[in-house]
C-alpha cells in the first residue's frame, strides 16, 4: 500500500516481523485483540470519568453563585478564554492518542516512545506561550468580551487560572497518552482525583479561607497540580505504563511534530467552531423570542451534554482502536469499529430518548425552582423532548469524526464539524426560526436537522474512505 501523511510517524523501523511489542500491558492486549472488546472496556471508564467532571463544572457554578451574580457574570466573561484551553488540552490529547496508537499497530515501540516526548515537548512550549499572552494580555481580552463592572473579578479569576495553563495542558495531553495505549482505567482515576480535590477544595477556598472567586481559580489549579504529580509518578516514577517516556528515545522528527498537531489543532479548531454556534444560536433565540429563549437553551443543553457522555466516551474509544487499526493495516477492523460503535450508541441513544422523553417535566425543574424561573418550565421540559430526536443522530456524526481522527486525518474530521455545525445547524435553525417563522422551536428543530444532515454525510464519507483503503491493500 502507498504511504501517506496518515501512516505513523518513523520514530524507529517498524518491527514488520510482528514481533516483540515490548512490555505489553493490558491496555496494549485489549487495544490489539477484538474492536467490538476494545471499545467496550475502554469507554466504561471514560464515561465514568466524564460524568464526574461534567458534575464537577455543575457544583463548581453553584458554590461561586453564591458569592453574588456579579461573581458568576466574572467566571461567564473568563469562560470564553477558558474554553480555548479546553479544546486545545482536549486536542493535544486526541492528537497524542492517535498517533501513538498507530505506532502500536505499526509494532513500532520506539516511535511510541517518541511521540510521547514530542507531546510533552509540544504541550510545554504552547504552555509557556499561552501564558504569557493570556496574562500579558487578559484585561483588554475581557474588556473587549464585555466585562464592564465585573472586570475586577474577573482579572482576579483570571489571573490565577491562566497561570496553570501548562497543568490543563499537561493533564489533557497525559490522558490521551494513556488512551492510546488502552489505559483508561488509570486515566479515569486521575479525572476522579483532580474533580474530588476540586470539589472539596471550593468552599474551603472561597469562604473558609475568605480568598473569594480567586479561591475557586485555586481550587482547580491545585487539583490539576495534584494529578500533574500523580501522572509524572505513573510515567517517570512507577514505570508500568507501556509508553516509557525516557529521554534516550527522543529524536528529533518534524513529521512526529506534525502528526501530533495534524489532529490537535483540527480538534481544538472543531472546539471553536461549536463554541461559534453557539454564539449564533444565541442570537438568533434572541431575535425570535427574546433572552428566555437564551437562557432555556443554555439550561437545556447542560443536560444535552450530560445524557450524550457516553456516546462522547465511545468515540473517544474508537480514535484509539481505529488508530492500532490503521497502524497495523487491519482495515477490516476499521469497518468493524466504525459499525458496531455505531450500533452500541443507537441502543445507548435510544434508551436516553425515552428516558429523557419521559422525565423531561421532571428535569426542567432543577432549572426552574425558585419562584423567578418557575415559569421556564415548561418551554425546557419542550427543548429536552424534542432533543430525543437528536440523540438518535448522534452516534453516526461522532463515531466517524472519530474514526478520522484515529487514522490521522484531523482536517477531514474538522470538516464534517464545519458541514455539521455552520452550514447546517446554523442554516437551518436560521430558516426554520425565522424563515418559517417557528420561533425558538424553529432553533430547536434546526439543530436536530444539521445533525441529520451532517451525520449522514460523515457516515457515507467514512465509508468509502475505508472502502478504498481495503483496495489498496
Amino acid at each position: 500500500m502507498k504511504n501517506n501523511s496518515s501512516s505513523p510517524p518513523s520514530g524507529s523501523d517498524r518491527d514488520e516481523s510482528g514481533g516483540d511489542l515490548g512490555k505489553k500491558t493490558e491496555g496494549v492486549t485489549i487495544i490489539t485483540g477484538d474492536p467490538k472488546k476494545a471499545i467496550i472496556k475502554l469507554s466504561g471508564p471514560l464515561i465514568v470519568a466524564m460524568i464526574l467532571t461534567s458534575a464537577y463544572n455543575l457544583v463548581d457554578a453553584i458554590w461561586v453563585s453564591g458569592l453574588g451574580g456579579n461573581a458568576l457574570a466574572a467566571v461567564g466573561f473568563v469562560t470564553p478564554l477558558y474554553m480555548i484551553l479546553v479544546g486545545l488540552s482536549n486536542g493535544l490529547g486526541a492528537g497524542a492518542t492517535s498517533v501513538i496508537s498507530r505506532c502500536i499497530g505499526a509494532r513500532n515501540p520506539d516511535g511510541v516512545n517518541n511521540t510521547a516526548i514530542h507531546t510533552l515537548i509540544i504541550t510545554i512550549i504552547i504552555s509557556i506561550f499561552l501564558t504569557a499572552v493570556l496574562e500579558i494580555f487578559l484585561n483588554p481580552a475581557l474588556s473587549s468580551l464585555g466585562a464592564g463592572k465585573t472586570m475586577g473579578l474577573a482579572v482576579s479569576y483570571g489571573r490565577v487560572t491562566f497561570a496553570g495553563t501548562i497543568l490543563m495542558l499537561f493533564t489533557g495531553a497525559a490522558y490521551g497518552i494513556l488512551r492510546s495505549e488502552g489505559d483508561t482505567k488509570r486515566a479515569m482515576h486521575a479525572m476522579i482525583i483532580s474533580s474530588l480535590v476540586n470539589i472539596v477544595l471550593d468552599p474551603i477556598l472561597i469562604y473558609l479561607a475568605g480568598w473569594g472567586i480567586a479561591g475557586a481559580a485555586w481550587a482547580t489549579v491545585i487539583s490539576q497540580a495534584l494529578v500533574s504529580l500523580v501522572i509524572i509518578y505513573w510515567f517517570f516514577k512507577k514505570k508500568d505504563t507501556y509508553v516509557d517516556l525516557s529521554w534516550k528515545y527522543f529524536k528529533p522528527d518534524f513529521k512526529v511534530t506534525r502528526s501530533i498537531l495534524g489532529i490537535g489543532l483540527p480538534a481544538t479548531a472543531e472546539f471553536l467552531v461549536m463554541s461559534t454556534v453557539t454564539a449564533i444560536l444565541n442570537m438568533i433565540l434572541v431575535q425570535v423570542s427574546g433572552t428566555d429563549a437564551v437562557a432555556v437553551y443554555s439550561a437545556g443543553w447542560r443536560v444535552v451534554i450530560m445524557a450524550i457522555i457516553p456516546l462522547v466516551a465511545m468515540g473517544t474509544a474508537v480514535i484509539t482502536v481505529s488508530g492500532v487499526s490503521y497502524g497495523s493495516r487491519k482495515y477490516q477492523n476499521l469497518l468493524i469499529a466504525h459499525t458496531y460503535s455505531i450500533k452500541l450508541g443507537l441502543v445507548v441513544a435510544s434508551i436516553t430518548s425515552v428516558l429523557t422523553f419521559i422525565f423531561a417535566p421532571f428535569i426542567s425543574q432543577i432549572f426552574a425552582y425558585s419562584p423567578e424561573t418557575a415559569y421556564l418550565a415548561p418551554t425546557i421540559a419542550a427543548f429536552l423532548q424534542v432533543m430525543c430526536v437528536f440523540y438518535i443522530f448522534v452516534p453516526p456524526g461522532i463515531m466517524s469524526s472519530s474514526v478520522f481522527q484515529g487514522v490521522g486525518k484531523g482536517l477531514t474530521s474538522l470538516i464534517f464539524t464545519v458541514l455539521r455545525q455552520l452550514l447546517f445547524v446554523a442554516i437551518f435553525a436560521y430558516i426554520l426560526a425565522i424563515n418559517f417563522d417557528l420561533g425558538q422551536q424553529g432553533v430547536w428543530w434546526g439543530i436536530v436537522a444539521g445533525n441529520i444532515a451532517g451525520g449522514i454525510i460523515a457516515y457515507l464519507w467514512v465509508r468509502l474512505y475505508i472502502s478504498r483503503i481495503q483496495r489498496q491493500v
